[in-house]
């Protein structure tokens, strides 16, 4: 195992992002000619797979990262290159997300499925053809994210420590995704199911379990894997409901993603949950109407009439709200481990930087 030396002992988010970029550009490269060495046809997708890992805040990583320090491990590059498989997990998670919601833009770029039409502009259904192409790049890169991690350089002994987690990580997310599907154009929107969807579709695998991962291949004991879940899962959660704000609320310049996405897709946020919750018979009948299921048309006019109920009835308060108690929650945990110091420092600034964003 490759130990690095001489690295700062402080937590530099731009100077860790930037090893990650590394290690990810350079692998998905590698497997983008793997794959066009089959056929030169399987460009396309091989562009597909190196778009879905050129950007990203690379949190997933750095949770994952930071909770082999708390185990009391020293910095190592194999370790950045297994942390930086959580970033394939996402990738993959995020191809297949926008494949489902038919979302157009991602980090202000079309989306895999849209970028894919131009290969597939002769096939007689190219629009399901290109949606086809995606959703097994989306498969390409949740192979990739396990490929990456067991070639890392970590021993074998420390990889088997953490490799159960993959299948709960994968099942949840799994499940949160489906939740969200069986739960999207509900008649009633309910805050605790938008918070079960929260907690499954994003919060588990972008906060607790690369922290977890982190930590069991460092040897974590027990009071500190219970501590990365009771750290991780509302962290997790104040990360989406952000997420949720800035899908209605953020500069589209600034998330790269269309600001009517969540309400186009009626999706179970929470919210609107919040804002059913709040609201009285006429806002819910105007809310009926304007996210009325067989409407499929969604114009800037309507998320605008949505954001106007939501305003006035607080909702994007109360959501506020919720994640200043998340986040407290998770620091409070965090200042219960004794934590070595750099690691605490790191997961403080993690925590801010997770819940109090733009983008």
């Amino acid at each position: 195992m490759t130990v690095t030396a001489a690295v700062p002992e402080g937590w530099e988010p731009g100077a860790f992002k930037a090893r990650v970029d590394q290690v990810l550009h350079r692998f998905a490269a590698g497997e983008a000619d793997q794959l066009t060495a089959i056929d030169g046809s399987l460009g396309p997708v091989a562009d597909a797979v190196e778009t879905a890992v050129a950007d990203g805040k690379r949190l997933r990583a750095a949770f994952c990262y930071w909770g082999w320090r708390a185990a009391g491990q020293p910095d190592s590059d194999a370790l950045v290159r297994a942390a930086a498989s959580m970033e394939l997990v996402h990738a993959a998670a995020v191809v297949h997300d926008d494949l489902i919601d038919d979302s157009p833009l991602r980090h202000g770029r079309p989306t895999a499925h849209l970028a894919l039409r131009e290969a597939v502009r002769e096939h007689p259904e190219p629009d399901q053809a290109a949606r086809s192409l995606a959703m097994l790049a989306g498969d390409l890169l949740m192979s990739m994210a396990g490929q990456l991690f067991v070639t890392s350089g970590l021993p074998a002994a420390y990889l088997g420590r953490a490799r159960p987690l993959w299948a709960v990580l994968a099942r949840e997310l799994v499940a949160g995704e489906c939740l969200e599907i069986l739960h999207t154009g509900a008649a009633a929107p309910d805050t605790a199911v938008s918070l079960k969807v929260v907690r499954y579709k994003t919060a588990k695998y972008t906060v607790e379990q690369p922290l977890l991962i982190g930590a069991l291949l460092g040897g974590a004991g027990e009071r500190l894997r219970a501590g990365c879940s009771a750290y991780g899962l509302p962290l997790g959660e104040a990360f989406q409901l952000r997420d949720d704000l800035l899908g209605l609320f953020g500069d589209p310049a600034l998330t790269g993603k269309d600001g009517s996405d969540d309400v186009r897709g009626h999706r179970p946020t929470a919210l609107l949950a919040e804002t059913w919750r709040l609201a009285g018979e006429e806002d819910r009948a105007r809310l009926r109407t304007l996210l009325a299921p067989d409407d499929e048309a969604c114009t800037a006019g309507t998320a605008d009439a949505v954001r106007d109920v939501m305003r006035r009835l607080k909702a994007p308060d109360r959501i506020e709200a919720m994640i200043t108690a998340r986040v407290e929650e998770a620091l409070r945990t965090l200042d219960e481990l004794d934590l070595p110091g750099p690691a605490a420092t790191a997961l403080t600034a993690l925590a801010h930087s997770a819940a109090v964003r733009r983008s």
